[in-house]
């Protein structure tokens, strides 16, 4: 596997001889792209038809215990499986900064992957293919800038795959309580922006 990732990384990472604009590019996916993961969620939460709301919102609550359970995943193997990203074993060219922490696997692509597997799972599959596109995208980029391995990339693709399959498992047994809850709560922290008709009740 580790041959196969050295393959996989040489021919992906930038060179000083790759294009600026090709690199900007990455820069953006790799640093920035992946705020749309809040955005779509809050977005979610907050407006829609009226008639889709319930449905929206169990998938805005279902996506984030999904997030939960493969960042808190993610974190843990980091902790007790640390592996060096390639620019602190001396292979490749680095074009983003980066602490030297533990690459495997990537939270960036743990967190857009969970996302888009959700979207696909939960909400409107031409939603969740756009947004797979772009969990495709921030991988490719942190590997063409130097930072992550590609099996990095995998590995929070893994990751994403199975905290949507727990976070169905827990919607199952505890989703009309949490639902309940969540809008409990939102309804009393956002009572006057509903009162202003600012967000959806």
């Amino acid at each position: 596997m580790d041959q196969l990732n050295y393959l996989l990384f040489a021919w992906i990472n930038a060179s000083p001889a790759s294009s600026k604009w090709l690199l900007d590019v990455a820069t953006f996916l790799a640093r920035d792209a992946i705020a749309l993961v809040p955005l779509l969620l809050v977005g979610l939460w907050l407006w829609g038809p009226q008639s889709q709301l319930i449905s929206q919102r169990e998938v805005v609550a279902k996506t984030t215990i999904a997030l939960l359970f493969a960042m808190l995943a993610a974190a843990a193997i980091g902790r007790l499986l640390p592996h060096e990203r390639p620019f602190v074993a001396g292979i490749g060219y680095l074009f983003l900064a980066h602490a030297p922490d533990s690459s495997f696997p990537s939270n960036h692509g743990t967190a857009i992957f969970t996302c888009a597997l959700a979207f696909l799972f939960w909400y409107q599959i031409w939603l969740g293919g756009l947004l797979m596109i772009v969990a495709m995208g921030i991988a490719w980029s942190r590997v063409y800038l130097g930072v992550h391995w590609p099996l990095d990339m995998v590995g929070g693709f893994l990751l994403g795959l199975v905290g949507c399959l727990l976070a169905q498992w827990v919607w199952n047994l505890f989703g009309g309580f949490i639902a309940a809850q969540l809008t409990r709560l939102y309804r009393f922290l956002f009572i006057f922006a509903i009162r202003k008709g600012w967000v959806k009740a």
